[in-house]
């Protein structure tokens, strides 16, 4: 389990944080041999930054100055540990420690993310993606985004839709059931009452953790992007007091396009349950899909799972 004051844990696929086309084209075409001797033979090659890159090297900053270190990152790869030495060199390479490391040998990464103690794990597969949501395991796919960051400041900004992501779809389910009327009057009714954790309300709350701890908590930005308008901004506002924790910004956006403030915004991260609208966000920004309820047609054990973890902890991560 993470040692005491590890405030976030971030697991991270190599397909996330690295461009690994060049050595997955090698594994296609020539084969699982073919592959182990490239890797070998580019041990000390850094591979090329992947999208979630930005995102990783600016959480890890986070911890600059400060004992014990709020943050930690664990590689978690479906190399087996000769394979997966370049991907460690690299990460070395670049400045990335790991604090702890998986190589599971081509077997499915997500069944470990609880023996890590992660509260949140980024992948390129999909499947992997689906399969830890079914499980209770906040997870997200990495979209396609050009890795560049060039901005010299260290400040973190992270995005999040509300519904289907941070909260559970139940409002949602009620728009796609009954419309846009109905799912204002079931908001406006219900605007001091929260709304149940979804799948990524523990990251959240473990974001929140990490931003108290820094002596200057700009350092860390998080946002809400949501479609929702008023009436229903009240109840957005009702869940974050309810689990005791705030963002920095929110936006309202209704029916205007979310790439629009992103693009704006800049977040290192953006996390959405609707495929369509995280692919367009991907032009401006790194997203995140986060395939969750009846937006992205996952199961929902991940909500079960968040909603038990909040209400036992009364807003603490744990």
């Amino acid at each position: 389990m993470p040692e005491p004051g590890a405030a976030l844990v971030l697991a991270v696929a190599s397909s996330a944080l690295f461009d690994l086309s060049e050595s997955d084209r090698v594994f296609r075409e020539q084969g699982a041999e073919a592959y182990r001797a490239y890797q070998r033979a580019h041990e000390q090659v850094p591979l090329p930054p992947g999208a979630a890159f930005p995102f990783v090297r600016r959480v890890l900053a986070l911890n600059a100055g400060l004992q014990p270190p709020p943050v930690e990152l664990v590689l978690i790869s479906r190399n087996d540990p000769d394979t997966g030495l370049r991907v460690r060199e690299s990460m070395l390479h670049y400045g990335l420690t790991p604090g702890r490391m998986a190589f599971t040998g081509g077997a499915d990464p997500w069944p470990y993310l609880g023996a890590f103690g992660a509260h949140l794990f980024l992948t390129r597969q999909a499947s992997d993606v689906a399969a830890a949501l079914a499980a209770g395991h906040a997870a997200g796919e990495v979209l396609a985004a050009a890795a560049d960051d060039k901005e010299q400041d260290e400040q973190l900004r992270v995005a999040f839709d509300f519904d289907g992501v941070l909260a559970d779809d139940s409002a949602e389910r009620v728009f796609q059931a009954q419309g846009l009327a109905a799912f204002h009057a079931h908001e406006a009714a219900r605007a001091s009452e929260p709304v149940a954790p979804g799948p990524l309300a523990r990251l959240l709350l473990a974001l929140s953790r990490v931003q108290a701890r820094l002596a200057d908590s700009r350092r860390l930005r998080v946002a809400i992007v949501t479609a929702r308008s008023h009436p229903a901004d009240r109840r957005v506002i009702a869940t974050l007091r309810a689990w005791g924790v705030r963002v920095d910004e929110a936006y309202f956006v209704g029916d205007l396009p979310k790439e629009a403030v992103l693009a704006q915004l800049r977040p290192h991260l953006f996390f959405d349950d609707k495929r369509p609208v995280a692919d367009r966000a991907s032009a401006v920004a790194p997203s995140v899909h986060v395939p969750f309820g009846v937006a992205g047609s996952t199961r929902s054990q991940a909500a079960d799972a968040a909603t038990a973890t909040v209400s036992s902890c009364s807003g603490a991560v744990t």
